[in-house]
Parts: structure tokens; C-alpha cells; sequence
């Protein structure tokens, strides 16, 4: 018989050919195999993941029926499921297995939650919660089904209620723009912090005005036609930055046509809720626009592959699924076990006297501060007003200890411009640093005014020795006083003075108090200490 090379390599061809997709099919048939075992297991993991942090879970939902800025938040895990859905194909083909990766990722967030715990940080709580999800998929489904599901799980993290850190900053620059604007309009204007004023009204920068709803809404919008209309990551980067940018533009632009309206109706239109409807319609037209120039760099969807491109080893079998779920629970129910420990309860009573009069400032007892800021579940305050000469100086020590949901030294409930007899109103707020004997000392500046009084106000926070302004580095360090045994004995001390046109003289009055007085503010408080840790 002569020998036909070509028929023997298309023999030999076709025996591969069949070996090769046999190979495929099992291979295909086992991945659908192991999802069979593995999903059932990872959804008991993820809701026992909810079960355990429950309290946390209910606070995000909290927020968002009480808040019209995060009502969004209902339906993020919806969009989450559906963008899940579009890749079920892909995540099918790929074998779950577990990863050791998502058990470091899922200590981690667990870690950071208990130290939000011991610092009372709810957002950070939040969060941690937020990013348990995605890191218990990737402990037991692995980094292929992951970074497959990569966008999905990161949208989870938009539950969170977070923005309103950017309130003051967004108010202030709206105020900027607005101001800028009106008096290149030729308006004459008279400007305090966020109020302002023009000759036909006075006007402020509120909450409202701020833009957050605005920015939020965008992101979380933007993000998923970002993901759906692109492929390239730096375009979908470039549409996210946009629809960040776009919107807080775009209040500046409403604030000041607002306001315009106003002016030039004589404060007939615009000025009660159809300025806010105004807004929302403007706003609407911005990003239907944003979205419409952005559809002309579209990209087609990529071409689905092969079912058997995904397909990578065997899955994992049935006994070793339910071990990784069972650790997950396990790692996952470790913190709040652990919580217990750190909450020590000092049970000793707390007194707290005014300041001893010092270096010619006396004690003025029969002045009755008009001021009292406002500071939630404090175990002992003290407010006193003190004279030297013409000058006038009401000191508030807020004393905390065992801190906890609503008795917290850092926290949005505690206000300067609080309780009182008269109506204070907040006009601005910065930092600023003075030079004292013992060092440079960073506080908080905040300008108070009254129908017939101001105020400047300088306050800060005691921890552990260090005196500081920063919200953010406060909560750490009682989140790590906390974690090491220490406690979290803490104080907020608040300085303020009156003052009638020129805030510099009232500063200058605080510099000169503080220099003064500030060893005898030590000794109050480190007598409460005492006596709180006895």
C-alpha cells in the first residue's frame, strides 16, 4: 500500500480535533457542575455575611429612607444583580475556586470595620460592610470570576451614604462662583461666608444649593453608562471624570442664574420651590447632554468568545466549597465577637470644674453666656465666661468617656452654633494655626452671627495628649487608643469671642487668652481624667 502523507495528517488532524473538543466539553460540563454545588454555597455565604452585620446593613438603609441625597441607594443592588446578569455566560464557563486572596481581602475589610467600631465611624463601618461582598466572592468563587463580576461588586460600594464630608467645600465654591459672577454681571455685592447680599434680596448658599444631589446622582449614573458604552478603560475613566466635573459646573451655572431670575423679577420668581425645580430641570438638560456627546465615541460591544476560552482547570469539589464558606462565616463573625473586649465601661463619676482664673483673667459669675455650642451625650461640660480688662472670652469643656452611637466627642451631630438664646448662624469656618509656648496648635476658625451679636469661635480636640482639628486624625487615633486598651478619654475644648466688624480683634483677644490660659484648661481636664480612669 503506498503511503498518502496528506490523508495520514488529516486522520491524525480530525483524532486531535476530537480529542481537543471532547477535552472542551468536559471541561465546559464540569465548570457547570461546580456552579451547581458552588452557588447555592455562596449565597448562604453572602447572606450570612448580611445576618452578621445586620445592624450595619440597617443603618445604610436608615439613610437612605431619610435622606433624600442617598435615595438612590435602593436601587444600586438591583443594578448590581442586573450588570451580574449580563456576565452570567462568562462566569459560567469559568470553574469557581477558592482563593486565599479573597479570605486576606475579607480579614481586612473585617479589621477596618472593627476599628470603625472603636472609633465610632459609621461611614467606615459602611464601607467595610460594603467591600465584604465582593471579597467573599472572590474567596470562594477566585480572581477569574472576580475581576470577571470586577465592575458589579465595585458598584456595591455606592450603597454607602457618603458625600456630605464635601458639603462645606461645594457650598463655599458655589458661593465663589455665584458671587464671581453676579458682580461681573455689574451687581454690586456684600458677601459673609455663604450669605450674601444684592440690592433687590439677600441670598445663601444652603445645603440644598451645595450641588451634592446633583454630583451623586451623576456618578452613580455616569459609572454605569460608562461601563455599558465603553470598552477602553481610559474612556470610561474619561466619561466617569466628566460626569463629576459636569454637574458641579453645572450648579454653578443654576446657582447664578437663580439668582438672576430673582433679581431681575424683584424677587417675584425663584425664591421659594420653584427654584429647586428650576434646578432639577436645568440639570436634567445638562446630563441628557453630557450623555448624548458622549454616545458619539461609543464602542461596540465585544465580541462574545467561545465558551470554551473561559474554561481553565476543574472546579473545586463540593467538601472543599463548604469548608471555604464555613471559614468565611467564621472570619467574617470574628469581629464583632472580638468587639466586646474593647468596649471597657469606666464606671467612675466625672467632675469637671471650670478653669482656675490665671495671668489677670478673672472668673465672671454672674455673666450668662448667649452661647452654647452643642455637644451630644458628653459625660461632664462645663461653660464659663471669663474677663480681663475689655475683653470678654466664654470657654465650653466637653468632656467624653465610654463613647458610643450618640455620645460621640467626633461627630456631624455635635454643633457649634447649638443651643442658646439666640438663633446663631453659621458664616464660615476654616483652620488656622497659632504659635504658643509649647508649640504650634492646629484649630478650627468658625464666624458666628446673630440678629444682634457675633462671634468668632476657635475649637479643637484633646486625645491622648495631642491637640488637634482634623476630624479624620481624631477618630483614628481613638480608634487606635481603642484598639490598644487605652480607652477613650477625650475632651473638645471651644473658645469664643465677641466681637463687632473686625474678626482680628476677637482673634486677636482668643491668641491672647489662649496663651493665658491654656495651662489651666490642662489642669481642668486632666483632673477629670483622672478621676475618670481612678
Amino acid at each position: 500500500m503506498k503511503f498518502d502523507p496528506d490523508r495520514f495528517l488529516r486522520t491524525t488532524d480530525t483524532r486531535e480535533s476530537s480529542h481537543t473538543v471532547s477535552k472542551r466539553g468536559e471541561s465546559e460540563r464540569g465548570a457547570e457542575r461546580g456552579w451547581r454545588i458552588a452557588l447555592p454555597i455562596m449565597a448562604a455565604a453572602l447572606f450570612a455575611v448580611l445576618a452578621t452585620y445586620w445592624d450595619t446593613a440597617k443603618s445604610i438603609i436608615a439613610i437612605w429612607g431619610s435622606s433624600d441625597t442617598f435615595a438612590h441607594g435602593y436601587l444600586i443592588v438591583p443594578i448590581a444583580l442586573s450588570l451580574v446578569w449580563l456576565k452570567r455566560r462568562e462566569v459560567a464557563a469559568l470553574p469557581p475556586r477558592p482563593d486565599v486572596l479573597g479570605f486576606l481581602l475579607l480579614g481586612a475589610a473585617g479589621f477596618a470595620w472593627l476599628a470603625a467600631e472603636a472609633a465610632q465611624v459609621q461611614v467606615l463601618r459602611q464601607y467595610a460592610l460594603a467591600a465584604m461582598f465582593p471579597a467573599t466572592v472572590l474567596a470562594l468563587a477566585g480572581r477569574r470570576v472576580a475581576w470577571t463580576l470586577a465592575f458589579p461588586l465595585a458598584f456595591l460600594l455606592l450603597t454607602v451614604p457618603f458625600g456630605e464630608a464635601f458639603l462645606p467645600r461645594l457650598m463655599e465654591w458655589t458661593a465663589d462662583f455665584t458671587v464671581g459672577a453676579l458682580r461681573a454681571s455689574g451687581i454690586p455685592v456684600y458677601r459673609e461666608g455663604t450669605f450674601f447680599a444684592i440690592p433687590s434680596g439677600q441670598w445663601s448658599v444652603g445645603e440644598a444649593c451645595s450641588g451634592l444631589r446633583y454630583l451623586i446622582a451623576s456618578v452613580t449614573v455616569g459609572a454605569v453608562y460608562a461601563y455599558l458604552t465603553y470598552r477602553t478603560w481610559w474612556k470610561r475613566g474619561l466619561f466617569l471624570a466628566l460626569s463629576i466635573a459636569v454637574p458641579i459646573v453645572a450648579n454653578f451655572l443654576r446657582a447664578y442664574m437663580i439668582v438672576m431670575i430673582g433679581h431681575l423679577s424683584s424677587m417675584k420668581l425663584a425664591v421659594g420651590v420653584d427654584h429647586l425645580v428650576y434646578g432639577w430641570i436645568f440639570f436634567g438638560v445638562v446630563i441628557g447632554l453630557l450623555f448624548w456627546l458622549g454616545s458619539f465615541w461609543r464602542e461596540a460591544p465585544a465580541p462574545a468568545p467561545p465558551r470554551h476560552a473561559f474554561v481553565h482547570g476543574s472546579p473545586a469539589s463540593a467538601a472543599l466549597m463548604v469548608g471555604a464558606a464555613l471559614a468565611t462565616a467564621a472570619l467574617g463573625a470574628a469581629w464583632p465577637l472580638y468587639l466586646p473586649y474593647l468596649d471597657r465601661v469606666d464606671d467612675a463619676p466625672i467632675r469637671l470644674a471650670a478653669p482656675s482664673a490665671a495671668a489677670g483673667w478673672s472668673l465672671d459669675p454672674q455673666q450668662e453666656a448667649k452661647w452654647r455650642p452643642h455637644y451630644r451625650g458628653a459625660a461632664a461640660s462645663t461653660l464659663a465666661v471669663y474677663r480681663k480688662d475689655e475683653r470678654s472670652v466664654a470657654v465650653y469643656l466637653g468632656y467624653y468617656s465610654n463613647q458610643r452611637q450618640g455620645a460621640e466627642l467626633v461627630s456631624s451631630q455635635n454643633l457649634i452654633a447649638g443651643a442658646g438664646d439666640l438663633p446663631w448662624t453659621r458664616m464660615s469656618e476654616s483652620l488656622r494655626s497659632e504659635d504658643l509656648a509649647n508649640g504650634r496648635m492646629e484649630l478650627r476658625q468658625t464666624r458666628l452671627a446673630s440678629a444682634n451679636a457675633r462671634l468668632l469661635v476657635w475649637d479643637w480636640y484633646r486625645i491622648s495628649g495631642h491637640d488637634l482639628a482634623n476630624p479624620y486624625v481624631a477618630k483614628a487615633l481613638l480608634a487606635r487608643d481603642k484598639l490598644l486598651g487605652r480607652g477613650d478619654q477625650s475632651a473638645a475644648i471651644v473658645l469664643a469671642a465677641p466681637y463687632d466688624a473686625n474678626a482680628e480683634v476677637a482673634a486677636e483677644t482668643l491668641r491672647h487668652f489662649l496663651r493665658d490660659m491654656l495651662p489651666a484648661i490642662e489642669a481642668a481636664l486632666a483632673s477629670a481624667l483622672s478621676r475618670g480612669t481612678g
